[in-house]
């Protein structure tokens, strides 16, 4: 015990030290945890028992988010909240603020892109007691980045796309993280709503439904082949044929700032470019089920 009570409360709520550390001056933390005790609900019960799930731009494009809500009611998740929300930069980078400064400039490019090409849907999950908390079960049974590294059953095995930027959903990773990313998607006024939703307890997935019809009423389903987006992007490509003669051609119309088609560009950066930068380390690196199982920190 220390003499913080949101760094106590942090320690209880993740196995990483470092992150309990990072996140105790965080104001997205601060804003939730104060929310929290001003209605009268415990914040370490909250956080333990729910889960959030986002559905990016790319899953509004797959058409992924009712096979995502099957496979939430299939694995014994239910949504007690939705909402539509409108994404940009900012909230990207508070996103995976402690996470991207290993990001190659190219990979933030294509994320500004990306963020542009619909609003997004955020689930607020509860599911059945376990050893493990809703979130920290939730992400493990989502399945990893790496598509060579999913499995069946996962959902990202369910509805990915065989591509490692565009994994089509996010989840934090610990509840923690379920504290400092509702008031990353939601302002003060609007995370009341949701938490008088969460409150009441009841199934919304009908609402979810109806508002991915209207996503999806409003963007286009697109191809995530890349010699499609290669097709698209001939011009801007120049005759250009490997993928580092493709990756400098594709860079360099971003750079400039020329008018091509966002999704195709999207696609193809996210086979040419690279992902990463160098030999940096996340600032925080990602907690596992096994970090909770082994009360690794």
């Amino acid at each position: 015990m220390t003499n913080d009570p949101v760094h106590d409360l942090l320690s209880e709520l993740t196995p990483s030290a470092v992150k309990a550390d990072a996140y105790t001056g965080d104001t997205y933390v601060l804003e939730t945890v104060d929310q929290l005790d001003r209605i009268g609900c415990d914040a370490a019960k909250f956080a333990r028992e729910h889960a959030l799930l986002l559905l990016k731009p790319d899953a509004v494009v797959a058409r992924a988010i009712e096979p995502t809500l099957e496979w939430l009611r299939g694995n014994g998740f239910r949504v007690v909240a939705a909402r539509r929300t409108v994404v940009d930069r900012h909230l990207a980078r508070a996103l995976w603020y402690f996470a991207w400064n290993i990001a190659s400039p190219e990979r933030r490019r294509l994320a500004d892109l990306l963020v542009r090409i619909s609003d997004v849907l955020v689930l607020v999950i509860h599911g059945p007691d376990g050893e493990l908390p809703v979130q920290a079960r939730l992400t493990a049974a989502k399945g990893p980045t790496d598509p060579s590294k999913r499995k069946p059953g996962e959902l990202r095995h369910l509805v990915g796309k065989d591509n490692y930027l565009l994994n089509l959903v996010h989840t934090p990773d610990d509840p923690a993280d379920v504290l400092r990313e509702l008031a990353i998607y939601f302002d003060e006024r609007e995370r009341a709503a949701v938490l008088r939703e969460v409150c009441a307890g009841q199934d919304r997935t009908d609402a979810a439904t109806a508002l991915a019809h209207t996503l999806y009423s409003e963007v286009p389903a697109r191809s995530f082949d890349r010699e499609d987006a290669v097709d698209a992007l001939r011009e801007t490509l120049a005759g250009a044929v490997t993928d580092a003669e493709r990756a400098r051609a594709l860079d360099a119309a971003l750079s400039s700032g020329r008018e091509i088609d966002a999704w195709s560009a999207i696609v193809l950066g996210s086979y040419v470019f690279p992902m990463r930068v160098g030999t940096q380390t996340q600032l925080l690196r990602p907690v596992t089920a096994n970090d909770w199982l082994e009360g690794r920190s």
